[in-house]
């Protein structure tokens, strides 16, 4: 039996001896409520579920959207037996059952899942990491573009690493994998906004990272990448 189910296990026997509502329960157990209450007490209407990481959007925002705040998404999706199933058939449940889907219907996953534990800050669906890093910058745009698309470029633009272009040269946003000593460290992709005054933001996306330790890395990485080519002296 996994920790999970384990834990389920323990929220449906309080259910039984003390009559609560599958998310009451299981708050109580977490250490959400105060003491053991019956089903007939008064639960304080400021008392919140421990939340083992905090969602991208606060209460206010997801209730004004959804018309549900975290607590009672999480108490739908704890009550509902197929919780354990994954992002997508979660997000599947949010849908077809209430009627959130699109943009708002993965944020309740996500949040959910971060609420809950199933999901740490910049984990992917997936279960790999991903890292990003953003900076306004002063550099010609089309040259950068074109030594991140040319492979004997990118080794002077991409020092100790070794790159594969996976996007066509074309695209909007460009696509390398990368690897150090053979081994894969997922993939970046770059994404280019014009400003004013010859000013371009650059976005970097590193995704397929193993952990929360290597988010932290590649964003030093990408912040240092980004200070590099920026030009802004010379302007």
């Amino acid at each position: 039996m996994t920790t999970h189910e384990s834990f389920k296990r323990r929220v449906r026997e309080r259910m039984e001896k003390t009559g609560e509502r599958y998310g009451a329960a299981r708050r109580a157990l977490l250490g959400g409520l105060p003491g053991t209450a019956s089903s007939g007490e008064h639960q304080d209407p400021t008392t919140r579920r421990v939340r083992a990481a905090e969602p991208e959007v606060d209460d206010l925002a997801i209730k004004r959207a959804t018309g549900r705040d975290w607590d009672e998404w999480c108490d739908l999706i704890d009550a509902w037996p197929g919780n354990d199933r994954g992002h997508t058939a979660i997000a599947a449940h949010v849908a077809e059952t209430y009627g959130v889907d699109g943009w708002w219907g993965q944020g309740v996953t996500v949040g959910y899942e971060r609420i809950t534990g199933r999901r740490v800050v910049n984990q992917m669906a997936d279960g790999t990491f991903s890292a990003g890093k953003t900076r306004t910058v002063v550099v010609d745009v089309d040259e950068l573009r074109a030594m991140i698309a040319d492979d004997a470029d990118r080794v002077e633009l991409f020092p100790g690493l070794e790159t594969r272009l996976r996007s066509k040269p074309t695209s909007k946003a460009l696509r390398i994998g990368v690897a150090i000593d053979g081994e894969s460290v997922g993939s970046a992709l770059f994404s280019f906004t014009p400003k004013p005054n010859g000013r371009t933001m650059v976005n970097v996306s590193h995704d397929g990272l193993p952990d929360s330790a290597a988010v932290e890395q590649w964003k030093r990485y990408w912040a240092d990448w980004l200070a590099a080519i920026d030009r802004s002296d010379e302007a």
